[in-house]
């Protein structure tokens, strides 16, 4: 269970504590936050309200530990994370627990995200030893009017502080995500987890400090996002900012300065299907690309573009698939679960009303119990129905019926701030037409959209993100160049 066992020194009475300077530690603020189970709206688990202070002395302790932990050998970098990686799968259970609790995921869900981050870490270190083993050696005499009299050896070298920032619905997987490539890179990490999410974090956390990794190198801060949120983001020893989440990514991008930032901030992905798609598929994938985990992930089917001559016949067979949907608690593995807080479903059920009101078919009956709305498909939505181009994060889809596919192009790039896209066809030549118009990080073809496998390139357009996610990048991103040139006092050519 939560904060038993090897997980026992976290907890304090029965509130979590943060983590800071190698060690458990209770705020001096004296208060806690309080995290709401979503399904039953209760106060289900406390942590730590951290203060700017004890803030300020994360960062002083991050910024020396880094200084050291830069001239640890790759090797021995790699070797703490295979190790902290095997304690996060070992330990699967009580962390996978705190998620069905923290955020209503579905309990084998929970479980698969937890060795998805062990494996995610063990990758990481592998590929970390591979990409910074390796530089770059340039001669002066491969430009014009050069003699060989200069030699170029250029390496990558650590940013300093990673600010790491993930998000509610994948409070393990995409903290590891940014955790691992900041160490092996050489850099310290400080993690500011989700509210809802944040005792998963602390556990995984846990799995670092029993792995052995220095003092100071790697904190976890808790509290009230208006109280450190901003003191954070724009703290003078923050390096760089790694961040999950929605809107919140573009303040933080106009408040950090001269610094990189890596930001995947959500989007509205559509799935446009043509006329010669296999329907059977589209309906599959649709299911599971609108509805798992109840429609709160970034790369969710939001809305369906349909082609009006097999709308009909791909809408009964999306319906057929929505009856079959289990609907009820994450402990009893239902398919659709109680969306993260009560102000979600509200915002939800505004977006549903709207549609209702400005004429869409309700496929299904709307149905919402507190926290729990039963998945919801919407036909003939028209691009003046907020739900066309807002992104709801619950289980609710609408289609969107159209005559051509040159309508594909001004709809998505009007509406839709996308992270991700799918097209269905047999024709790739037209796939990959539309996949070349489609203003959108990556575009699948014949599959609904996902982040993964891990080390695939991760990105978002327009206002869904700034750079580039998945293993290799996030390793190249936490790095700098670093050159040295050695200046010869005459031409000399190998072999001349």
């Amino acid at each position: 269970m939560a904060g038993n066992g090897i997980f026992a020194e976290i907890l304090d009475g029965d509130v979590f504590k943060y983590y800071a300077d190698g060690e458990w530690k209770k705020s001096n603020s004296g208060k806690s936050v309080p995290i709401v189970n979503p399904t039953t709206r209760r106060t289900h688990y406390k942590v730590q309200a951290c203060s700017q202070e004890e803030v300020n002395k994360v960062m002083e302790a991050a910024k020396a530990a880094q200084k050291l932990w830069a001239k640890t050998p790759l090797w021995k970098r790699a070797e703490l994370l295979h190790k902290a990686a095997a304690i996060l799968k070992e330990h699967k259970a009580p962390i996978a627990e705190c998620l069905v609790k923290e955020i209503a995921k579905p309990a084998k869900d929970a479980v698969t995200e937890v060795i998805r981050s062990g494996d995610l870490v063990s990758y990481c270190a592998e590929e970390g030893v591979r990409i910074l083993g390796e530089g770059k050696f340039l001669v002066s005499d491969s430009f014009p009017g050069n003699e060989r009299t200069k030699y170029c050896l250029t390496s990558k070298i650590p940013l300093g502080v990673v600010l790491a920032i993930p998000p509610f619905n994948y409070p393990v997987n995409l903290a590891v995500s940014k955790i691992a490539p900041a160490l092996i890179a050489g850099n310290s990490l400080v993690l500011k987890p989700p509210t809802q999410g944040a005792v998963a974090a602390l556990h995984m956390v846990h799995c670092f400090h029993l792995a052995g990794f220095p003092k100071g190198l790697i904190s976890c801060v808790t509290g009230k996002g208006s109280e450190i949120g901003d003191f954070l983001t724009m703290h003078p020893a923050v390096n760089c900012i790694s961040f999950t989440g929605g809107d919140t990514g573009i303040s933080i991008s106009k408040k950090a300065g001269m610094i990189p930032l890596q930001m995947e901030l959500g989007g509205k992905d559509a799935c446009i299907v043509l006329e010669d798609a296999d329907l059977d598929l589209v309906a599959a994938n649709i299911i599971k690309g609108g509805f798992s985990y109840s429609g709160q992930r970034c790369t969710a089917v939001k809305v369906v573009l349909v082609m009006e001559s097999v709308a009909d016949s791909l809408v009964e067979k999306v319906k057929a698939k929505v009856v079959k949907l289990t609907v009820g608690p994450p402990e009893e593995n239902c398919d659709i679960t109680p969306v993260v807080s009560e102000s979600s479903a509200n915002f939800i059920e505004g977006l549903v009303m709207d549609a209702k009101q400005k004429g869409a078919t309700f496929c299904q009956e709307y149905r919402r119990e507190g926290n729990l709305i039963w998945p919801l498909l919407l036909d003939n939505v028209r691009p003046d129905m907020r739900i066309a181009w807002e992104e709801p994060f619950g289980p609710v889809l609408p289609v969107i019926r159209i005559g051509s596919v040159e309508e594909v192009k001004p709809l998505t790039s009007v509406y839709m701030a996308e992270m991700q896209g799918c097209v269905f066809t047999k024709d790739i030549n037209k796939a990959m037409l539309i996949s070349d118009a489609m203003e959108t990080g990556t575009v699948q073809i014949n599959s609904a959209p996902a982040r993964g496998p891990d080390h695939f390139p991760f990105q978002g357009f327009k206002d869904s993100g700034i750079g580039s996610q998945g293993i290799t990048n996030s390793i190249n991103m936490m790095t700098k160049v670093k050159s040295t040139v050695i200046n010869l006092p005459s031409p000399s050519y190998t072999m001349g």
